[in-house]
């Protein structure tokens, strides 16, 4: 898969889509399409937080930090859910609130349905994009989200969440045109803002673990350590450690109990042969510590 041409399509996506939202909806003053326009224009500045991550983590390891900057990617796709989901969603709510309040006349009812029906129509491409590019990358749905890519699950979870607000912005627009009760335009914003605040929250709480320190899945530790056992000079695994230090990169931490009878050359070859062993079954764990013990 190549998160980067997910990243920039959206981006590219959210920028048109921002210029086209803003402009209606200051023409028409529709606060449903201005939620639209501030969620667009969101999603570019998240989706430039996660392209930086992206680029970032890029970087080669240093002194001060020894494995690496893979976690530049869970910095930045957390920034990027506060400013897309988080900041983004109160300032629709505290603006949809007005529009409750003390309802304003839309003026230009069509022209809003038309460019709301125009953004549900891009976000299903987004959502067209990342699936092709996980095809691409022979993997699924579920994979992503049980995954650490965060950046991507970002993006699409920005795509999913704008498909809802569309539909639910076009119901609210089209009540207005048929019944003339401006209220219904400021209980769209209000529940397309509820809807940016909920998955924020979900975003960053899995972007939390992940900087904090997370470890590998327990179906993954307990494929790790039947591999290892596998091997016959292995007689027990002792002590088991993992950190996710990046979303291709993995740290273990093994203290492993040989067979009794092994001179320190075939400790030092089975070391070598389980670790072979372990990186071909995850390319994702590049580094490997592996602790003898009589």
């Amino acid at each position: 898969m190549r998160p980067q041409v997910v990243i920039l399509a959206t981006m590219l996506l959210s920028g048109v889509l921002f210029v086209v939202n803003l402009v209606v909806a200051l023409q028409g003053g529709s606060r449903a399409v201005l939620s639209q326009a501030v969620y667009t224009i969101s999603d570019l500045i998240g989706g430039a937080f996660i392209l930086w991550g992206f680029v970032a983590s890029q970087k080669p390891p240093s002194y001060d930090h020894p494995f690496g900057y893979g976690k530049e990617r869970f910095f930045w796709s957390f920034t990027a859910s506060l400013v897309t989901f988080t900041v983004a969603g109160v300032v629709v709510l505290i603006d949809s609130f007005g529009q409750i309040v003390d309802p304003a006349t839309i003026s230009d009812v069509p022209s809003s349905l038309a460019v709301v029906g125009a953004t549900l129509v891009a976000s299903l491409v987004g959502i067209w994009v990342t699936l092709r590019e996980l095809r691409r990358g022979q993997e699924t749905v579920t994979t992503l989200l049980e995954s650490a890519q965060q950046g991507l699950k970002s993006i699409f979870y920005q795509d999913i969440v704008s498909v809802g607000g569309s539909v639910v912005a076009f119901v609210g627009i089209a009540v207005v045109f048929l019944t003339h009760w401006t209220v219904v335009d400021g209980l769209a914003a209000f529940g397309v803002g509820v809807l940016m605040l909920a998955t924020g929250f979900l975003l960053a709480a899995e972007s939390r673990a992940l900087l904090v320190g997370k470890s590998v899945s327990p179906e993954q530790a307990r494929t790790i350590l039947q591999i290892i056992e596998r091997d016959a000079r292995v007689r027990k695994v002792r002590g088991f450690q993992s950190m996710m230090l990046g979303p291709d990169d993995t740290l273990v931490a093994l203290r492993v109990n040989f067979q009794d009878g092994l001179n320190t050359d075939q400790i030092e070859a089975a070391i070598d042969q389980v670790s072979l062993a372990l990186r071909r079954e995850f390319p994702a764990i590049r580094h490997l510590v592996i602790e003898p013990e009589s």
